[in-house]
């Protein structure tokens, strides 16, 4: 194990539960437009969001693009006749409100900052971001939030780290790790900037990507075991 003085947490689907705070800003945004949410539609706009944030990933997406794509996509896909521009706005409204946490993520986030320098570095929406973390309690022990928005760089790409660590003053990649659940933009940002890597596979998944995290917990307070 190493030697670590900073952690990385990601913030979506690793310490805030973002398919519940989907699911209900979907609902609370397609009940505001007089519109009825089936099932479909929920799946639907998963498969095109997880697609757009992929292309994100690479670069080959704009993030403000984005945000009114997917539900350009999703209206055409239902046939349903709505302006995603005003759609996408009201929806992200609901979203920085949907403050729900993983189970352990506040016991975790208490136990790290006690040992460690602590900071969230997410690819999220600044103000979907801001807003979530300001309404949790997890925000009194973190020692920074690092958005790709703030960095104009974005996970797995190596300038984002190189952003944190200045707003952090710290460089050392050997006393650096990061912890998150995706394999793509995480790990693979991880592997790629040479700091350890934590997969947390809450969901477990099958790992078919050919990476190779330094660890891997099912559990976030299974983290206590590393570090």
């Amino acid at each position: 194990m190493g030697n670590y003085e900073l952690v990385f947490l990601d913030a979506d689907e690793t310490i805030f539960d973002f398919r519940r705070a989907e699911s209900y800003a979907l609902a609370q945004t397609f009940a505001q437009f007089g519109l009825k949410l089936k099932e479909r539609a929920i799946l639907d706009y998963e498969e095109i969001n997880k697609g757009l944030w992929l292309l994100f990933e690479k670069g080959e997406m704009d993030q403000e693009f984005l945000k009114v794509e997917r539900f350009r996509r999703l209206f055409l896909k239902i046939d349903a006749e709505v302006d995603p521009l005003l759609f996408s706005e009201a929806y992200i409204e609901w979203l920085s409100k949907a403050s729900f946490l993983i189970e352990g993520a506040e016991e975790l986030c208490r136990y790290l900052s006690e040992r460690y320098r602590l900071a969230v570095i997410t690819n999220g929406i600044k103000k979907v971001q801001v807003s979530r973390i300001g309404n949790s309690t997890i925000k009194q022990y973190l020692s920074a939030l690092i958005i790709s928005e703030e960095a104009k760089s974005s996970k797995p790409n190596g300038g984002i780290f190189d952003y944190a660590c200045r707003i952090l003053s710290f460089h050392d990649k050997k006393k650096m790790i990061i912890v998150g659940d995706s394999l793509s933009s995480d790990i693979k940002g991880g592997i790629d900037y040479g700091i350890d890597t934590c997969w947390a596979n809450l969901a477990l998944r099958k790992n078919e990507s050919g990476l190779v995290p330094t660890y891997e917990i099912r559990s976030l307070l299974e983290l206590r075991t590393i570090l």
